[in-house]
């Protein structure tokens, strides 16, 4: 949710949505050149997601473009004023922040701003451009009908409800104030880090009316190339692009971070796990990901390195609760029962061994038990709905459904409904087709229709009527949310609440995970919250796949630099080496 974000499966990604490119750290092969040294020079060329494109350059995200790609392509050009590392922790090297200081009651938040850190035409990042993008996230997250765009952090962090003013004192400091007390480093990690600032000097067009400013956002948010672009603070600056081809990026000859030694990075647009494939095989990406369907055929990349890495995260499908939804499908998801049924219809050992040769695990709640984390309730290692489709027909018997022409009914409203799943993996394909087939045993009917990425995570409230259910063939990764509480996934009204799921004693559990204490009782909050999302099921819960990353003999340090917590990319700190 990026907010991190959705991270596409199998692309690296479970989607994220995960373009993981190169993991961190796990289950490598291939070779890198002995004792090669950093040197100046070459281009990395970085695999997209199959048929997934950079939509949105502006830092502060909408919702219905919120996704790791977009989020991966802003941090080349902008900082955040919080940089998170693999640990889950404050790098403040790395931060635009060189501290963050509050008071006991988690009330009152000082951040001051490392002065080192300017504009790429010389000017200082200041606390009045993290107050200006403040105001443009806040005028974005009103819930107006005339909006333009909805601000996709919305609900996390407990913004903008809980934050009473964020204000700037003198040139370097911010003082950030909340309603009431809150658990300090929820705050840290999911309100604080949201920010990512912009100059206001060039952003701000409309001094006095924040909604022309939203719809001037709006208008050059995939206009990559426009004058607005040019001043950043980040590694890179952009340069090129060719719709549904390459988007490319230079060095910020002025950046006061770690200069990039790469001449150029590009992001690649992929029509194909095949073609990714092939692309890998001949060299044209040098950064990219294994697609599941081949990973019986990965000696083929000789020249490659292969890793496998779990991104902080978890993966579900979601379901429309909308009473607007088709063929009153939404009232029939409300049903406990009947959400029971569909989570008992999925073969997630099956879907594991079969479709991602054993890679993966059992994903019940919303946070997956890998990567090793203290968030993760350990009493969740127990799915408590295993896959057992019998089990889930005579569960809908039981509480008066039956058969009407081979689709349970209750009633007057079929179990009949569309599936709507990200096109391009063939993996993916497969496993809706598995759960197509399986809960037809339960005498439930899914009618599975391809969609591009780009429109599958635009559903929301607002087209409820048109869609069912939905996979974006990955799931949700904690990047600028990585205390993984659900305010913005699953509490009443939450940005990233799609589907519109409605439970008071969720929005209490959740609001009770973000009360200070000791970390015993934070985390017992958190778990309180885990368990009855595993049991109450406000999705449908699928396996967690790692990343499988693969890059080029000749290319290092993307393993090393890889952020799994938030799908955070770093290519200023690769290089490319002449010869193997």
């Amino acid at each position: 949710m990026t907010r991190t974000r959705w991270n596409l499966l199998g692309t690296s990604t479970l989607l994220s949505l995960s373009l993981g490119l190169s993991g961190c750290g796990a289950n490598s092969t291939g070779a890198t050149t002995a004792h090669a040294q950093p040197m100046h020079g070459g281009t990395a060329v970085i695999a997209l997601p199959v048929q997934t494109s950079p939509n949105w350059f502006f830092p502060v995200m909408s919702l219905t473009a919120d996704s790791v790609v977009n989020f991966q392509v802003d941090e080349m050009m902008y900082k955040p004023l919080l940089h998170i590392s693999r640990h889950d922790t404050v790098n403040y090297a790395r931060s635009l922040a060189s501290s963050v200081t509050w008071n006991a009651a988690g009330t009152r938040y000082v951040v001051t701003l490392n002065k080192k850190w300017h504009w790429s035409n010389g000017q200082p990042v200041t606390a009045q451009d993290v107050v200006f993008t403040y105001n443009i996230m806040k005028a974005a997250s009103s819930g107006a009908s005339s909006l333009p765009w909805a601000f996709a952090g919305e609900g996390f962090g407990g913004f903008p409800t809980l934050w009473k003013s964020v204000v700037a004192q003198g040139p370097y400091q911010v003082v950030i104030t909340l309603n009431a007390p809150k658990n300090q480093q929820w705050f840290l990690r999911n309100g604080i880090n949201q920010l990512i600032p912009v100059p206001e000097q060039v952003w701000n067009k409309y001094p006095d009316n924040m909604t022309q400013e939203l719809k001037f956002i709006n208008s050059v948010a995939n206009s990559p190339l426009s004058s607005v672009y040019r001043v950043v603070d980040g590694p890179y600056k952009f340069n090129s692009y060719s719709p549904n081809n390459y988007w490319s990026f230079v060095p910020n000859p002025g950046y006061d971070g770690h200069r990039s030694l790469l001449d150029k990075v590009t992001f690649q647009y992929e029509t194909s796990s095949a073609s990714e494939f092939d692309a890998l095989k001949t060299g044209t990406v040098n950064v990219g990901y294994l697609p599941p369907s081949l990973l019986k055929v990965r000696s083929e990349l000789t020249h490659d390195v292969f890793s496998v890495a779990y991104s902080f995260g978890f993966n579900y499908l979601l379901d429309n609760f909308s009473l607007k939804a088709p063929n009153g499908i939404g009232k029939a998801f409300n049903s406990l029962v009947v959400r029971q049924a569909l989570q008992m219809g999925v073969d997630q050992p099956g879907i594991i061994q079969h479709l991602y040769e054993g890679y993966g695990v059992v994903d019940d709640t919303t946070l997956a038990p890998e990567p090793p984390t203290e968030f993760f309730d350990p009493a969740l290692a127990k799915n408590p709905y295993p896959f057992n489709p019998q089990a889930g027909r005579e569960l809908l018997l039981k509480h008066g459904w039956h058969l009407v022409h081979g689709v349970m009914t209750k009633n007057g409203i079929p179990l009949s409904f569309t599936l709507d799943y990200a096109s391009g993996s063939q993996t993916a394909t497969d496993m809706v087709q598995l759960l197509k087939s399986d809960w037809a045993l339960e005498g439930i009917h899914v009618t599975l229709v391809s969609q591009p990425f780009d429109t599958v995570i635009s559903d929301s409230p607002s087209n409820a009527s048109q869609w069912a259910m939905i996979d974006w063939n990955g799931g949700w990764t904690y990047g600028t949310d990585p205390y993984p509480t659900g305010g913005g996934l699953f509490a009443t009204n939450g940005a990233e609440n799609s589907g519109s799921y409605n439970s008071q004693t969720m929005n209490q559990l959740i609001a009770a995970s973000y009360q200070p204490g000791s970390t015993k009782q934070v985390l017992k909050a958190l778990y309180a919250y885990e368990v009855y999302a595993a049991k109450q099921l406000p999705a449908v819960f699928v396996p967690w796949i790692p990343n499988f990353n693969e890059h080029s003999l000749s290319i290092h340090g993307t393993v090393k630099t890889f952020d799994p917590v938030g799908d955070v990319l770093s290519p200023n700190y690769w290089w490319i080496s002449t010869s193997q």
